[in-house]
């Protein structure tokens, strides 16, 4: 597979060296073009199908946030590249896929175009399919602390966990559980079963996935109807349970 691919970024010798070893050392990369500006980024953005975007983070007259801003149903996977490390969380929050540091590695960079690669080659083969986990429902049960007490639950029942601060929600089919333990706690008790991490704030039933929707991060809808959304650095692990 190609990925289609731009890259935005305002310093003309930082594009020739990401373009030069894009051509070397990532031939499955097509770059179809470069922009210096955000309005110019953003015009190659309308004119081409992507799948990949390398996008520096300070420019002139903005940054990249203001671009993805204005790109809000975008399908293609996002690399970040700049000289400054205190923009990972924003990055993250903004569904990157990747972030290279300048001076740009080569080892990182070749992990960045593969881990989007994949990314990208699981999304084709589930596209108009029915998906379908290939783990089947585990049995058990796990017990929740209440004030009084504590209920226990059947895995099967619960559809997704949210985090609340400190406080994670239960949705079962039928109603919400609130619970004084972290979503961290739930990963953990929950790893043996078919649970998978897809973004800070939710923990889904892979099992209880009705439908996978790309953009952004991507985002999937679970059997009550409810669209979660997925961060790019976890949709890897979510697209290998099908």
């Amino acid at each position: 597979m190609t990925l289609t691919a731009i890259i935005i970024e305002d310093e003309a010798t930082s594009r020739e060296i990401l373009r030069e070893y894009l051509a070397k050392y990532c031939p499955q990369v097509k770059v179809v073009g470069e922009a210096a500006t955000i309005k110019a980024g953003l015009q190659l953005i309308e004119t081409h199908a992507l799948d990949l975007v390398f996008l520096d983070v300070e420019m002139p007259f903005g940054n990249a946030f203001d671009l993805l801003e204005q790109v809000p149903d975008r399908t293609f996977e996002t690399v970040f590249v700049t000289a400054y490390d205190h923009y990972a969380l924003d990055a993250l929050n903004n569904h990157a896929a990747y972030y290279l540091m300048k001076p740009i590695s080569i080892d990182e960079l070749q992990k960045a175009v593969n881990y989007v690669l994949e990314i990208k080659e699981k999304e084709n083969a589930l596209e108009n399919t029915m998906l379908r986990p290939k783990i089947k429902n585990v049995e058990g049960k796990i017990t929740l602390p209440q004030q009084d007490g504590f209920q226990v639950l059947n895995v099967t029942e619960i559809l997704y966990c949210k985090a609340d601060d400190n406080y994670t929600e239960i949705y079962l089919a039928n109603k919400k559980i609130l619970v004084s333990k972290t979503l961290k706690y739930f990963e953990e008790a929950l790893a043996d079963f078919p649970f998978a991490r897809i973004h800070k704030s939710y923990l889904v039933n892979v099992n209880e996935i009705v439908k996978y929707k790309k953009g952004k991060g991507g985002s999937v809808v679970v059997s009550n109807g409810k669209e979660l959304m997925v961060s790019a650095s976890k949709k890897k692990d979510l697209l290998s349970y099908f």
